[in-house]
């Protein structure tokens, strides 16, 4: 059965470093700011461009029989619905995981943004 896991957690917390000992595609909306360069370049006015992009590679993925790792923050629990009825859609074994480890955040992200984040968190 195809295996669609998402990984949740705040900045910092070991996300795409657990995705990526995983034998499943691995995908997340940072992967859309990266240019030919694999320079990370954010833009806060194309978050929406970037999960969608997201959400369409997960799509192809398990339109294929993929396994899939999806590694974003998560924080509200809504935000893994799409993923959720796409895995519902294709039939996939759908996992939640939640990393809470505390390491250097590699895009940047400041301290407030990240205990902002904290407090809307969602169990």
């Amino acid at each position: 059965m195809t295996k669609l896991i998402l990984i949740r957690g705040l900045p910092g917390s070991g996300k795409s470093t657990l995705a990526q000992t995983l034998p499943a595609y691995h995908v997340e909306a940072d992967m859309f700011f990266l240019n030919d360069n694999g320079l990370y370049q954010y833009d806060v006015a194309r978050i929406e461009d970037a999960h969608r992009w997201c959400q369409s590679q997960v799509e192809e993925q398990l339109s294929r029989g993929n396994d899939v790792v999806v590694a974003n923050t998560f924080v509200r629990r809504w935000e893994m619905k799409a993923y959720q009825q796409m895995a519902k859609r294709y039939g996939a074994e759908i996992e939640i995981r939640v990393c809470r480890g505390r390491y250097a955040n590699i895009h940047g992200v400041e301290q407030r943004v990240i205990d902002k984040m904290r407090r809307r968190w969602q169990d």
